[in-house]
């Protein structure tokens, strides 16, 4: 399980939460997504994070903050497919690099140009993509088929339907609600 995290639902302290989350075995990787915030204050952030998941031992990743990543000399991003082409230059830096792909065709692009997992979404319906009708398991199931690199399922994953994130031959998932909120 990957934990994606959303500051502003938290309930507590939020470097309190990522500590707490950083001790949980289940949790794979911790991904500072935050993208609202300002560069300065996401890489001053990012740092203290950094800081607590080296602690604790748990990988820890840049979502999209390419630049930030590589001053904090963080080895592990998280970026859309999109960014993929454009920082094309910089993604040898890093010993991981997730990528979010909407589509069968762009999982296997990212695989090609030298993405480490896929997370695809969003498969169930979720606060965060409201209104937009979510992709389902057969599409999930479309991309662990294309491609050779651990998938990762996003997008109103819970403990309760990751049987059928795994049963279509996703690595696992990615929470965000329930990680943050608990």
């Amino acid at each position: 399980m990957i934990c994606i995290t959303n500051r502003h639902l938290c309930g507590e302290d939020f470097l309190q939460r990522i500590h707490s989350l950083a001790g949980i075995p289940e949790i794979e990787r911790i991904i500072l997504r935050e993208k609202d915030m300002a560069q300065e204050d996401y890489e001053s952030l990012a740092e203290q994070c950094r800081d607590i998941c080296r602690h604790a031992g748990k990988p820890f990743a840049v979502n999209h903050f390419i630049q930030a990543a590589r001053r904090l000399k963080i080895p592990d991003i998280q970026i859309a497919f999109a960014q993929m082409e454009k920082n094309r230059e910089y993604l040898g830096e890093f010993s991981s690099v997730g990528v979010s792909v909407h589509s069968s065709e762009e999982a296997r692009q990212a695989e090609a140009l030298g993405a480490s997992y896929i997370i695809a979404g969003h498969i169930y319906a979720t606060n965060c993509k409201e209104g937009i009708p979510p992709r389902g398991l057969r599409y999930l199931k479309e991309v662990c088929d294309s491609t050779g690199l651990p998938v990762y399922a996003i997008g109103g994953i819970t403990p309760r339907n990751m049987a059928e994130v795994l049963a279509a031959g996703a690595a696992g998932g990615c929470m965000m609600s329930g990680f943050m909120k608990y």
